[in-house]
């Protein structure tokens, strides 16, 4: 403008610009967890579209009421600056949103790298405020070494691969409007870099032509990555090392290991699976390794002079809860010095102990979201069983195995066993079970699965004793490692392996845990209310004994399928299928081991499949657990004053009658 000094717009405009850009950088937990949709939802709704009225409605209109001779000349340059600064603003709001997809799941390093491109930029914006003359032949290598960097950290899109289908195409819709928006300011300050009087300084116009080219690049690059649903590699990964720490613990209980070994392994695991900067773990007294004493801490990535101050903040949170803290700057009693954004403390607690807490910490904000505390919790669950197992052993050992010793080996075997059975208006379950010895090796659990949808696993372990239970424990801990949820999934019902998928993996991984002589048979059924069914696969266990509302008939579920560990040198797969079943209002599930079938009577014959047949046939009208006493008492009086020879289990379970409305 006409009677301004130029250095005084350019100061202007390089305060706006910096302060713009040090304001979005320091705004805290810009994602909130994996709320990808929710991110670019406020980017656009909320200084795109300030930044896109003012353009429309000012900008663009007095560009063209410009070329009238009666327009005054200050009125554009007016509403061009306010369109220019709102350009910046929303400008920066971009470049740290993609800083923080950037982040998502990222190393260390590729964070270093983006805090070096911040610095660079953040050059040149300076640069434009010192009269320094810069050769015209260095200016074209240095805008093109920029551009190039800005493209390999716009590769950087981890965070696609965790969207679903629905949120794909709201990303997509969201990533268009970014870059059309984009792409119609640069075409405005390139129709106005014409204008004598807006002509803005060379420097701030190449720092905010890199700036947006940036931000326009990783637009496209999100835009053509959501759309075609490319793999990424590193998310694959870190899937990969997940399952790794979590088969080192699911085989730590194995002969030999010490308490020690497990909290140091616990340790690393954790720490390489969600990426942290540093970990560290507090034992109380009565949880030190015998084999270790004095040591009560394990750490790291914490050096001498920060343990001190990390462990007093850590002890002075209070309560044995899970808590996570992603914005530790803001917490009372926080060490401003440390270099660290995020923290996550886990109690390790089993059914009558409790070790002590796993910590961990990011440098970034926020660090750990509901995936990662997902995983860390798993980790930790099976941490605490695998120290309980390893106590039994020890205490079995050393007193010979006395009853003692079992009765405690029960009572961890015990806990293991569902006590609250999950309910819900559209079935009914009872179960009944009973060990032979004081520790058995059949099992049972459920999970509930997004989607209406109920996975229920039985087994039973071959042999008796403590080394079926430490079995059961094992196939327990894969039961609960394998179906967690998988978030390469393209939508919510392909986020959990099928039953005949989950026979597969769970071979492979007790091929490696049981002893040469021992299997596992096993039934895993999926139950899907929403669509009136259910899929399962049989690995060699008893079939199952269904009575059919609609046809008022009494069947088993007769199929193929081997034992778990028969088979140990790969071709498993072939063994093992699924099958798919609808079932109907009313309609009855029996599921049991042999030693319901097999229990025999005081003249040596078995109660049999026919006669736990028969005995449905005469009780499918009534409710779950009426239908289990009528069984048990004849059970009961079949083989009364016979001994028991071997484990008893059986889950029943009844589709109700009146099934509620989907939309309910």
């Amino acid at each position: 403008m006409a009677g301004w000094p130029g250095w005084v717009t350019l100061v202007a405009q390089g305060t706006l610009a910096a302060s713009a850009f040090l304001y979005a950088r320091n705004q805290p937990l810009i994602l909130y967890g994996q709320d990808f949709v929710g991110l670019l939802r406020r980017l656009v709704l909320g200084p795109g579209a300030l930044a896109l009225v003012c353009l429309v409605l000012f900008g663009l209109g007095r560009l063209v009421a410009y070329q009238q001779p009666s327009q005054e000349p200050v009125v554009f340059a007016i509403t061009h600056t306010l369109s220019l600064g709102l350009f910046i603003i929303f400008l920066a709001q971009v470049n740290y949103a993609w800083r923080a997809l950037v982040y998502f799941k990222s190393a260390s390093n590729l964070r270093r790298r983006w805090q070096l491109l911040e610095l660079l930029l953040g050059t040149t914006l300076l640069l434009q405020l010192l009269p320094l003359p810069v050769p015209s032949v260095l200016v074209l290598p240095v805008l093109v070494l920029l551009g190039l960097f800005g493209v390999y950290l716009s590769g950087t899109q981890r965070w696609v691969a965790y969207l679903t289908h629905k949120q794909k195409w709201q990303v997509i819709g969201y990533q268009s409007a970014i870059l059309a928006a984009m792409l119609l300011f640069l075409q405005y300050f390139r129709l106005t870099g014409t204008v004598a009087t807006l002509l803005s300084p060379a420097p701030q116009h190449a720092f905010l032509l890199l700036t947006a080219f940036f931000a326009v690049f990783y637009s496209l690059m999100g835009l053509l990555v959501t759309f075609f649903n490319l793999p990424t590699a590193g998310v694959f990964e870190q899937r990969r090392a997940e399952i790794v720490s979590l088969q080192r613990l699911t085989q730590i209980i194995q002969r030999g290991q010490t308490a020690a070994e497990i909290y140091q392994t616990l340790l690393e695991s954790a720490e390489q699976t969600v990426q942290a900067d540093a970990a560290g773990l507090l034992l109380l007294p009565s949880a030190v390794p015998n084999d270790k004493p004095g040591h009560s801490t394990y750490f790291h990535g914490l050096d001498a002079t920060r343990i001190a101050a990390v462990v007093a903040f850590v002890e002075a949170q209070t309560g044995d809860q899970e808590f996570v803290l992603n914005n530790l700057a803001s917490q009372p009693g926080w060490p401003a010095e440390l270099p660290y954004g995020s923290l996550v403390v886990l109690p390790l607690r089993g059914l009558q102990h409790h070790y002590g807490k796993l910590f961990l910490l990011k440098t970034e904000v926020p660090g750990f979201d509901d995936d990662d505390i997902g995983v860390l919790t798993t980790f930790t669950s099976q941490t605490v069983l695998s120290l309980e197992n390893l106590q039994l052993v020890a205490d079995s050992l050393s007193n010979q195995r006395t009853q003692e010793e079992l009765r405690i080996a029960a009572q961890v075997q015990d806990s293991l066993i569902p006590k609250n059975l999950p309910t819900d208006d559209w079935f009914d379950i009872s179960t009944h079970s009973l060990a032979a010895k004081e520790m058995g090796g059949d099992f049972y659990d459920f999970l509930l699965l997004p989607g209406r949808r109920l996975a229920v696993l039985i087994g039973d372990v071959s042999g008796k004793g403590v080394t079926a239970a430490f079995h059961m424990a094992q196939m327990k801990g894969i039961f609960h490692a394998l179906m967690q949820e998988n978030p390469l999934a393209k939508n919510e019902r392909e986020q959990f392996p099928l039953p005949s998928r989950f026979m597969n993996q769970a071979n492979t991984a007790l091929a490696h845990c049981l002893e040469p002589s021992s299997f596992i048979t096993s039934s895993l059924y999926i139950i899907d209310y929403e669509q009136g069914g259910f899929m399962f696969a049989r690995a060699g266990h008893c079939p199952t004994l269904y009575y059919h509302a609609m046809r008022e008939e009494v069947s088993y579920f007769v199929s193929a399928g081997l034992g778990l560990g028969i088979l140990r040198r790969g071709g498993y797969e072939r063994h093992i299928n699924n099958q798919f079943y609808d079932y109907g209002p009313g309609d009855v599930m029996v599921l049991y081991t042999d030693g319901i079938v097999e229990a025999r009577g005081t003249d040596g014959s078995e109660f049999g499949e026919e006669r736990l047949k028969a005995l449905l046939e005469r009780c499918y009208y009534l409710e779950a657990h009426e239908i289990k006493a009528i069984i048990m008492a004849d059970f009961n009086q079949f083989t009364a004053g016979c001994p028991v020879h071997d484990d008893q289990t059986m889950l029943v379970i009844k589709f109700k009658t009146a099934q509620p409305a989907l939309n309910s």
